[in-house]
């Protein structure tokens, strides 16, 4: 017994078979790619920024220290008024600090006979500007020994 197949009379056109998914699909991974690069980027650009803002604050705090190590360094305080210290770089506006150092009270010296010595209080407070409005402020306390008034 011989089995015949019959061959088809018309062979289909496989290009009218195809219905562009292909290209479908090409264009959704394009569009996620775009999406995922543009998100990358502007994190990129954030992170950036925010490093800047943390250089920014750091270098408004080191200028205030310097303040503070300026206004105790020079010993131009006194019992009379506030002492100011202003620093402006002219070449830079950006950084700026300004120390004040003002006069508390007097105590007797640790360790000395009564109305020998004392001991002069004093507070600074140093403020460094930055770039961006980055601002820090710090405070010191510190005595210097001398003779009663």
């Amino acid at each position: 017994m011989s089995t015949r197949h019959r061959l088809p009379t018309e062979i289909p056109n496989m290009r009218a078979a195809q219905t562009g998914a292909t290209l479908i699909v090409g264009l959704v991974l394009l569009l996620v790619l775009t999406v995922v690069g543009v998100s990358g980027m502007n994190t990129a650009t954030m992170e950036v920024a925010m490093a800047a803002n943390t250089q920014f604050q750091q270098d408004a705090f080191q200028l205030a220290e310097d303040g503070i190590e300026m206004a105790i360094g020079t010993r131009e305080y006194a019992t009379d008024a506030p002492r100011t210290i202003d620093w402006l770089d002219n070449a830079n506006a950006d950084y700026d600090r300004r120390a004040v150092t003002t006069y508390r009270m007097n105590t007797p010296a640790p360790g000395s006979s009564v109305g020998e010595l004392e001991a002069f209080h004093f507070d600074t407070t140093s403020v460094g500007h930055g770039p961006r409005n980055a601002l820090s402020q710090h405070t010191q306390s510190f005595y210097v020994i001398g003779r009663a008034l």
